[in-house]
């Protein structure tokens, strides 16, 4: 006798599909314009040149001594130069008014600010490198409490002060590799900082903690071709980023194609401010298995 199991498969050519809202890719956490100098003074092209005096020198004189009059003038330090940045989307009347159940305007809009914010993000992460008040790993080398401890030493050396507040940035991979540690700054076990370890618990390893005083803060941007990342501990005005033209967004209607353009821009200029005054830490960022 033929049994007939009414299975999926003898509808599956003529069901309709249960449609999701479609999904944004996810990104990084827009946070580094929160660490560094912000500029928001002009507008246009201009770059903007970053000037430093001299230092001057006193010495010891005799009592009938003159004294001689020492040179006090601005060095160009560094140039920020400005450019735009752009993206579009196009939609047509005819797949605006289809979309079900995603709203393409809406969500296209979105992207576009989401575009943005990547662009500015790895811009900045990207002048880490030319920080120079010292650097501290090497590409391919495992981070350390030791090293992370050694990058705040420089610079607050750097920065002639033990009061001046620091930041400090690292992948996600690599403060992976600092709570797995057995080792603290030379220790050898975990145990002899119990303080730092109930931290480490307590938080979760969110957003941040804070060691030696200073808060480290985890982003989780893309690694080099060599799986490693360079994080940084800084002052703020380390870096800046100079706006000239925030991001916007604006639609223009092209009757003749029967759409809608949505086009987004904006003007900034980045880079190192006070270059000496952050050290770069550069360590391997491999995506930890244990």
């Amino acid at each position: 006798m033929t049994t007939s199991l009414n299975t999926w498969s003898d509808v599956s050519s003529i069901s309709n599909s249960m449609l999701e809202n479609a999904l944004f890719v996810i990104r990084e956490t827009y946070q580094m314009q929160n660490f560094i100098t912000v500029r928001g003074d002009m507008t246009g092209l201009n770059p903007r040149k970053v000037h430093t005096y001299n230092q001057l020198t006193a010495n010891t004189v005799a009592e009938a001594d003159d004294l001689a009059s020492q040179a006090f003038t601005p060095s160009l330090l560094g140039t920020l130069t400005p450019a735009e940045i752009g993206a579009q989307f196009f939609v047509t009347d005819s797949r605006a008014e289809s979309e079900v159940p995603e709203d393409i305007i809406r969500d296209g809009a979105a992207e576009l600010a989401y575009a943005a914010g990547d662009k500015i993000e790895t811009d900045v992460l990207g002048d880490f490198s030319s920080l120079t008040g010292g650097t501290v790993g090497t590409a391919g080398s495992t981070i350390t409490w030791g090293y992370v401890g050694a990058a705040i030493a420089l610079a607050r050396n750097a920065n002639k002060s033990a009061g001046v507040p620091l930041i400090g940035v690292i992948h996600g991979y690599q403060a992976a590799v600092l709570g797995k540690t057995a080792s603290i700054a030379g220790a050898t076990s975990m145990s002899q900082s119990p303080a730092l370890t109930d931290k480490m618990a307590a938080q979760g390893w969110g957003q941040a903690f804070t060691y030696l005083g200073v808060p480290i803060y985890q982003v989780f941007a893309a690694v080099d071709s060599g799986d490693d990342f360079r994080g940084a501990v800084f002052p703020r005005n380390a870096l800046m980023i100079d706006w000239r033209r925030r991001v916007r967004i604006e639609p223009e209607r092209n009757a003749s194609r029967r759409g809608t353009e949505f086009n987004m821009s904006a003007v900034y200029a980045h880079g190192v401010y006070r270059p000496t005054l952050g050290v770069s830490m550069i360590f391997d960022a491999t995506r930890p298995t244990s």
